[in-house]
């Protein structure tokens, strides 16, 4: 029996996926490209934006098309969030939301033999708030295995935020983690497969603690003794949690690169407050200040942070907007900006907010900070062109080339060469 994986939105659905493949693999199940017929289709879902509920919907019904007679599985937060949407999709047959991630695999199988799913469920629509309780007992741990070079591991899922633009934590549960000793055992098994680099994934991976009583700093230790992973990577940290004491001791010798996934969301105070974000303008540049001043200097790699901003937030102004242009490329000129257009999810408060930005409008926005973010990238490369350094080369061989990144996620290029996948040599950055 054939089946295909299919994975929307971010780092964290990628990890679970390939969890979910190891498993059904166990099961005897052979893995497929998505168009190639298969007889079950897994589909991770996303829900941050309108735009991914639509892409999640015509990426099933796509399936459908392909193999009209298979079985779709689908799951994620657009599966939990819109379960009676999907339940409803021409083909699907088992949906499974947050808190039954840990059945996926079991349940499919039971229901490819002709059995009950014991943990599946089309039941209707719950409350938001009856949702996120229900939710956030449960933790799948996960993480990607298989590709030589890079392997994302899940330490921490869900969020106690609640911002007023998002479904995050309705979709995910409360803020919650895996034991160190469990996530220490997960990277010893992606370090004897031959993988070198680890990126941390999580909702909000500086949150790591909160069900354990154990500290992000303290996991990032005993992650940093694991013999075999030579590089980690942290994604997606709150600034307000990238504390003094994780940059000094990262900055003191260790296995944690220069590269940092921070989100901003947006470059100015009146809006930061409104969405109710956990810090103001000049607490973020500062946070960007003191990395660089203990992780550059003298024979380093400038840091390479990747900020996230969501344009067209509801009362963001002509003026308000330019806030965040300046703040961007005057104060903390990042090396690559992850941008959002805004879009209203059912439920949160931003959704019934007076001052809701037009369409046309954000579009026009997305596109003046995508020309930014390419102008700022430029100049990074520029900056390290020159400094040799480490680069971690991957498998993939295009047009008789191979790519490879930097400490600080510069990618470059070399004649392929199959004896250097997936290891670590150095070359000059230009």
């Amino acid at each position: 029996m054939k089946i295909a994986l299919l994975t929307l939105g971010c780092k964290l659905n990628f990890a679970e996926t390939s969890t979910y493949q190891r498993g059904f693999v166990s099961h005897g199940l052979e893995v497929v490209p998505w168009e190639d017929k298969a007889d079950v289709y897994l589909v991770n879902t996303c829900s941050v934006t309108q735009h991914s509920d639509n892409k999640c919907r015509n990426i099933i019904r796509k399936c459908h098309r392909v193999s009209p007679e298979a079985v779709i599985v689908v799951t994620g937060c657009y599966a939990e969030l819109r379960r009676e949407e999907v339940a409803a999709l021409e083909g699907v047959k088992l949906v499974f939301g947050a808190k039954e991630k840990s059945r996926v695999v079991p349940d499919t199988m039971a229901f490819l033999k002709g059995e009950s799913p014991s943990g599946n469920s089309k039941a209707t629509e719950e409350t938001l708030s009856e949702r996120y309780r229900d939710i956030s007992s449960t933790i799948m741990a996960a993480h990607s295995r298989g590709d030589r070079t890079r392997s994302f591991l899940k330490v921490q899922d869900g969020c106690n935020n609640f911002c007023a633009y998002c479904t995050v934590p309705y979709a995910r549960g409360e803020s919650r983690n895996i034991p160190i000793k469990n996530l220490v055992a997960q990277a010893k098994e992606i370090a004897e497969g031959g993988t070198k680099e680890i990126v941390l994934t999580g909702v909000n991976t500086g949150d790591f603690g909160r069900s354990t009583g154990e500290s992000f700093l303290d996991l990032l230790k005993a992650l940093n003794e694991v013999e075999g992973i030579e590089r980690y990577r942290i994604s997606s940290i709150e600034p307000n949690l990238l504390t003094d004491g994780i940059v000094d001791w990262i900055s003191s010798g260790t296995k944690f690169m220069p590269h940092f996934h921070i989100p901003l969301q947006v470059g100015s105070d009146v809006l930061l407050k409104k969405v109710g974000r956990r810090y103001t303008v000049q607490e973020f540049a500062h946070r960007i200040d003191y990395v660089r001043e203990k992780m550059e200097g003298s024979g380093k790699l400038p840091v390479f942070f990747g900020i996230d901003v969501i344009v067209g937030l509801p009362g963001e102004t002509d003026e308000l907007f330019q806030e965040t242009v300046s703040f961007l490329s005057e104060r903390i000129r990042p090396a690559f900006i992850h941008i959002f257009p805004y879009s209203p999810r059912p439920g949160t408060r931003a959704a019934t907010m007076p001052g809701q930005v037009q369409d046309r409008i954000k579009t026009e926005r997305v596109k003046i900070l995508e020309g930014l973010c390419e102008e700022l990238h430029s100049q990074f490369v520029l900056m390290c062109c020159g400094i040799r350094t480490d680069v971690l080369w991957e498998s993939t061989c295009h047009d008789g080339k191979m790519a490879g990144y930097t400490p600080n996620y510069i990618r470059l290029e070399a004649p392929f060469d199959p004896s250097l996948v997936g290891k670590i040599g150095e070359a000059v950055i230009d």
